[in-house]
């Protein structure tokens, strides 16, 4: 994988739905990783046909910060769009950014490494108890659901453990809304399903500025159509744009 890792993610951001290791058959003729590929085009599946599954976050919100947060969700076609907004992004951007791309745990710290050739900021995995830092991106590390706790730190959760989509956007925005003392800004980009639209719908009316990325510019027109339709977006914008959109924003608020 290591050495494959640009071509991997090349391929995610022009529509492979994820990635996984090729079964290895033996001289016997058993193969390894079969039941790992299986359980994928499972998971494929239901994440094409699965309903919804929201189950909001309840807890106690954190003290603010001092710097804004900007919360990413993506899908199929993510990794090239998130390139795209990452190298951007000024060096001394004051906002911490997390990103819940829909990628398998066993390819999330190859997408942190292979982004952070692409973005004077730095990119890794957010850390189970970490708290977000300015001028940093993290990325949902695990199968299991990020987060931020009460406490403002990321978190890990199981569930809800039904939910088609593994690490979702929508249960860390539901965790912004219950956790995060501040309104900041969320976007979504292009990805197959609905994960993440009702997330930014309630982002929006809560007070948040939110982003979806356009047609044109998205290479499945799924989880940025549901939340247009939702009317959840404040405004909708190509990847370039979406960068600028966001340094402009944290420019008017004098950081």
């Amino acid at each position: 994988m290591a050495g494959n890792s640009s071509k991997v993610f090349e391929a995610m951001g022009h529509g492979a739905l994820d990635a996984v290791a090729t079964p290895v058959f033996d001289f016997s003729g058993n193969a390894t990783g079969a039941g790992e590929l299986i359980a994928k085009i499972n998971s494929l599946k239901r994440l094409i046909h699965g309903k919804s599954y929201f189950k909001p976050v309840i807890a106690k919100r954190a003290a603010r910060t001092g710097f804004p947060l900007i919360a990413i969700g993506s899908s199929t076609g993510g990794p090239k769009a998130l390139g795209t907004i990452l190298s951007l992004l000024p060096e001394n951007f004051n906002a911490a950014l997390v990103i819940i791309q829909h990628v398998d745990q066993r390819f999330a710290a190859e997408l942190a490494t292979w982004l952070n050739k692409q973005t004077p900021l730095s990119v890794s995995i957010a850390v189970q108890g970490q708290s977000p830092a300015a001028s940093n991106v993290y990325l949902a590390g695990t199968n299991d659901h990020l987060i931020i706790d009460r406490y403002g730190r990321f978190a890990y959760v199981a569930e809800p453990k039904e939910y088609p989509y593994r690490p979702s956007v929508d249960t860390f925005f539901y965790s912004l809304l219950d956790n995060w003392g501040a309104k900041d800004a969320a976007v979504l980009l292009t990805g197959m399903g609905k994960d993440g639209a009702d997330g930014l719908s309630r982002l929006k009316e809560s007070g948040w500025m939110t982003i979806a990325q356009d047609e044109k510019s998205s290479i499945v027109f799924g989880m940025p159509k549901a939340a247009i339709e939702l009317n959840a977006a404040v405004k909708v914008l190509d990847p370039e744009r979406i960068a600028g959109e966001l340094i402009n924003l944290y420019a008017k608020k004098g950081i």
